[in-house]
Formats: C-alpha cells, sequence, structure tokens
C-alpha cells in the first residue's frame, strides 16, 4: 500500500479572513483562499414575532387613512380661511382650501405603500454566516480529485475516497488512480493505480466493509475499443488489499449471450443500505451499431440496472472483451426509443437512488425491501422531452427472465427480470417550470424510505428540493430559498436535514420546516463549493465536498469537510 504525506496543517483551523488578510505574503495551505462573509440577508420563511408586530401596526396605520378624512374637503378657520392666506409657493393649488386635494392624495399613495408593505410576508429565512468556522481542508497541492455524488465515506466516518480526474468536473475519463484521505490526519493513501493505458474513476465506499468499487475503462485500448459510456465495466477493491481489483459485473457481446452478464458499460456503482445489491447506469455496446430504431431493432439508451451477489458468471472467453464477473446483473428499468406523448413511456433512465435504509413500506403494510427511484425521460402531450420521478419496485430474486431474456438479443435490450414493477411517481407537465430542473443530481430517499427528494423549480424559476412519496403522493416542496439549490445532495443518517451547496456555500436544509442555514461562509464564485457532491458522514457529524483552489501550476480540486452542529 502507497502511503503519501501528511498534510502539514491538517489541524489548524482555517484563519479567519482578517487574518488571512494581515499575511498576504505568506504560503500555506489558506494562503490564497479567502473567505468573504457574506453580509446579504433574505427575509424569513417564517418571519418573527417582531416581524409579524411590524406589518400588523403598518396594516392598521394604513386602514386609519384609508378611513379618516373621506367625507370632503372641511372649510378652514381662521387665519387659513383668509383670502390672503397663500403657501411658500406659487402654484395653483397654493391656496389654503385647495391643499385638501393634494393632502387626500398624498394620503391615498400612503395608505397603498402601507397595504402592500404589511402584506408583503418574506417566503424564506435569514441566512447568517456560521458562528464558527468548522471547515477544514484535507488535501493540497496541485492533481485531480473528484468526489462521487454519495458514498465517499469508508464505514467508520474516518476516510474519504476520491478519484484523481484532473478537471474541476470530472467530464474527461482520465483518472489513474483511486486514494483516500484521512479526515483526523491528513494521512493520503492510494487503493488503485490503473494500468495498461485504462483509466479510472468515480468511487463509492460499500456501507460496511472496507471495499470501493469503481469505474475502470478498458485496458489495452484499440481504435474499435476506446473509453465510451458502453465500454467500461464495475471492478471492486478491498482496501485491506490495494491494487487487486475484482470484476463487480460481467460482459459478454458474443452471441448467444450470457444471463447475469451486460452487453456494454456500467456506471457509477452504488451499494444499497445494506450492502448487498449494486446500482448503476448502463449503455450497451450490441444496440450501439444501429442508428435509429425499427420494428426489428432496439437502439442503444440509458437505463439503470442492478448487481446482486447470487453466483459468479463466467461467460465464452472467445471475444478478448468478454469478462467473467463477481455478480450476477440484470436491468431494473425498461426504455423506448420513440415514447408515446403524454404517456408513461420513456426514454432514458438515469440518476438512480436506493429507496429507505430497509426499502419502503406499501399502502396495504407490506414492505418493498428492494426499489430504485430514478430520472425518467418522457414526452410531454406537446413532444417535449422532460424528466420525472419514477420507481422501479424488484423483485426478491431478480434472476428469474420476465417478458424477454435477461440478457436481450443481437437486436433487443436486455429485459428486466420477472417481478420488476416501473412507475411514474411525478407529472409536472402542466406547471409553469416543468419537470425534474437544476444542477445534475441523484435522486435521493430518507433513510425510512417514505420520501424521495429531488430538484425541480418553483413558480419563481429557483431550483428548490422537493419531495414525493414512493408510493405517490402530492409533491411537497421543502425549500423555499431566493438562491437555487447548486449542487447534487444527501441525506443525513436521521433523515432530519439534506445537505446541498446554495449561493457559494455548503448548507443543511431542515426537512421539517424547510429552513436552511449556512455551515460555510459564503466565497467567491472561483473558489466556491463544487456542485459534485455535498455527502454526509454516515455518523451525521460532517459534510465532504470540494473546493477549486490555487496550487504552484494552476487551480485544482481540494477535498474538505465542515462539522455539522447543531
Amino acid at each position: 500500500m502507497k502511503t503519501k504525506s501528511k498534510v502539514p496543517s491538517l489541524k489548524s483551523k482555517v484563519p479567519s479572513p482578517k487574518a488571512r488578510d494581515q499575511t498576504p505574503g505568506k504560503e500555506g495551505r489558506h494562503s490564497r483562499f479567502r473567505v468573504r462573509g457574506s453580509r446579504f440577508k433574505v427575509h424569513a420563511q417564517r418571519p418573527a414575532a417582531a416581524d409579524y408586530v411590524s406589518r400588523y401596526v403598518c396594516l392598521a396605520f394604513a386602514l386609519v387613512l384609508l378611513t379618516t378624512g373621506s367625507a370632503g374637503p372641511r372649510p378652514l378657520k381662521g387665519a387659513l380661511a383668509s383670502p390672503s392666506f397663500r403657501l411658500a409657493w406659487s402654484a395653483r393649488y397654493a391656496i389654503g382650501q385647495e391643499v385638501t386635494p393634494r393632502l387626500r392624495a398624498i394620503r391615498l399613495l400612503s395608505a397603498v405603500f402601507l397595504l402592500m408593505t404589511s402584506c408583503s410576508f418574506p417566503h424564506n429565512h435569514t441566512l447568517d454566516d456560521p458562528a464558527g468556522d468548522s471547515e477544514r481542508q484535507l488535501t493540497s497541492g496541485p492533481g485531480g480529485r473528484i468526489l462521487s455524488n454519495t458514498g465517499v465515506w469508508s464505514p467508520d466516518s474516518q476516510w474519504i475516497v476520491y478519484d484523481t480526474r484532473p478537471d474541476a468536473e470530472g467530464a474527461v475519463f482520465s483518472g489513474s488512480s483511486i486514494e483516500m484521505v484521512n479526515v483526523v490526519t491528513g494521512e493520503v493513501k492510494e487503493l488503485y493505480r490503473s494500468r495498461s493505458d485504462a483509466c479510472c474513476g468515480v468511487v463509492t465506499f460499500h456501507p460496511h466493509q472496507w471495499k470501493v468499487a469503481f469505474i475502470l475503462g478498458p485496458e489495452h485500448p484499440t481504435p474499435d475499443w476506446q473509453y465510451c459510456a458502453w465500454h467500461r465495466k464495475g471492478v471492486v477493491v478491498d482496501v485491506k488489499r490495494p491494487g487487486v481489483k475484482a470484476n463487480l459485473d460481467a460482459c459478454d457481446i458474443t452471441p448467444p449471450f450470457t444471463p447475469g452478464a451486460l452487453r456494454g458499460g456500467s456506471h457509477v456503482h452504488v451499494w444499497d443500505p445494506a450492502g448487498e445489491w449494486v446500482s448503476f447506469t448502463y449503455e450497451d455496446h450490441v444496440l450501439a451499431q444501429f442508428k435509429s430504431p425499427t420494428l426489428t431493432n432496439d437502439i442503444n439508451q440509458r437505463n439503470v440496472g442492478v448487481s446482486v451477489p447470487r453466483i459468479p458468471v463466467q461467460v465464452n472467453p472467445t471475444n478478448p472483451r468478454n469478462h467473467d464477473g463477481g455478480y450476477f446483473t440484470v436491468l431494473a428499468t425498461r426504455t423506448r426509443a420513440e415514447p408515446w406523448p403524454g404517456s408513461d413511456e420513456i426514454q432514458r433512465a438515469c440518476e438512480e437512488g436506493w429507496v429507505g435504509t430497509n426499502g419502503y413500506f406499501h399502502p396495504d403494510g407490506s414492505r418493498q425491501r428492494h426499489a430504485l427511484a430514478f430520472q425518467g425521460q418522457v414526452l410531454t402531450r406537446q413532444s417535449q422531452p422532460i424528466s420525472e420521478v419514477f420507481i422501479a419496485d424488484l423483485p426478491d430474486d431478480p434472476t428469474k427472465p420476465g417478458d424477454g431474456p435477461l440478457c436481450g438479443t443481437a437486436t433487443r435490450m436486455p429485459y428486466p427480470p420477472a417481478g420488476t414493477i416501473q412507475r411514474r411517481l411525478t407529472s409536472t407537465a402542466d406547471r409553469r417550470f416543468p419537470g425534474i430542473q437544476g444542477p445534475r443530481h441523484w435522486l435521493r430517499s430518507s433513510p425510512d424510505g417514505s420520501w424521495i427528494a429531488f430538484l425541480m423549480k418553483d413558480d419563481a424559476g429557483i431550483a428548490q428540493l422537493w419531495t414525493v412519496s414512493p408510493n405517490g403522493s402530492a409533491l411537497r416542496q421543502v425549500s423555499k430559498n431566493p438562491w437555487p439549490v447548486a449542487s447534487t445532495f444527501t441525506w443525513s443518517p436521521d433523515g432530519r436535514q439534506i445537505a446541498h451547496v446554495m449561493d457559494n456555500s455548503v448548507c443543511v436544509t431542515d426537512v421539517a420546516s424547510g429552513q436552511t442555514r449556512r455551515l460555510t461562509s459564503r466565497t467567491d464564485d472561483a473558489s466556491a463549493p463544487r456542485p459534485e457532491a455535498c455527502v454526509f458522514s454516515p455518523d451525521g457529524k460532517r459534510i465532504a465536498f470540494m473546493r477549486r483552489l490555487p496550487s504552484p501550476r494552476e487551480p485544482a480540486n481540494q477535498i474538505c469537510v465542515v462539522e455539522v452542529r447543531d
């Protein structure tokens, strides 16, 4: 196992902006990272008592203005009634008795203004900077670092695993190693280094065991077999045996195909909370040859699949790209290349998430142990593509074929196993901003399985957190902020909060009240928390995220954590 040096200043807290500004020439972990406190205030979703009192006082005063002086102008008395009385300016209404219409107009405008002020109850909360700065930067220096959107923490909440793709968002799949960093000591360990011109990335931890799963691209790539969505696989590495990989899914691209083996590439491998099944997204090499669908052939489309630890799958080794796998793998979704407009047919399934720590309960009280929520792309009645929330209820035994062969045919996509039920949970085509919106994100379920969280724009066009029941229900808007949710998100282990990035800060939103609070100070855009990951630790005490910060050669992603304090 290769061990890298510790980060020298790990135990020191992020210095205050004032302290950093006083030592501009000092080189160090935070010497060029200035956290600038936000002075922006937004209104409270539930105003304080003083706010309510002030509004009602304004409302009462406005009503007094509207109800007084409405009987017409009153004659002036005494000196004001004298014909020789004039105001200080020369104008048409300078005569004393003709001042009343102008005053009544001013009074009416004042009343309208006060009514508007008193009735404009804000729909959001004040977001102050955190009281104490508990953020720490764990890594430093040049090099790539990308966190996956979930599952980055070790079972004991002491290590964070990442890959080394060099660009900011990880869009270029050219990382060569899998590493993990200790959140207490800053020690960095290399778990795997790719060989034979292969690349690796998108790594997640097993929830209970010391092993990780990630994507491995083609070894010994050739012009006809380069890395792409249908040329990749999932592998597993035991942390205690770094550098030794085992294939997660099998691959067989030569007819007759093997049940339990894929014919293409898998992506973003995530264990279920029990640590048994693994979900992933999939694209098909065999069908990639077809450019358009016909009555006799499907085309390659993104789907969602699962790998289960039943019987290891062995395939025919005649093709050099075929390989065995340790898990039995099937697809969990069914897509159509040309879905009927306005129907529940989908042309793409992606960004999935396991539902519940132990599944969820149906309305009749029965438990659905394995289920995946995912984004399904449908066509509206006007043939516009939008993404909606779907769910796939999976059978306990996914090895039995359903409507077609599990491994598909030379012209058809693999079929889901018998007992799989695919359902639509949201129908948002008639909203002002229809469909799932906001930054790329994966659907995430509450630990008890009762709610599935996703992002959708409110009527003001701001991406907010929403939830829906896995049994189908009215949509519930969780957050009501003036800034959009700007990242993927995760639930706290107790199901009370959701972590996400917003307004250049790491934030948590209380699911019950919808109130959001900052955990990190607001920064400038260049060093703001990255949108790819905002991940609660298994013990609920920390959140892992990334910032892109200056390094000796060029800006580089750094792994950071922030404490979650009540």
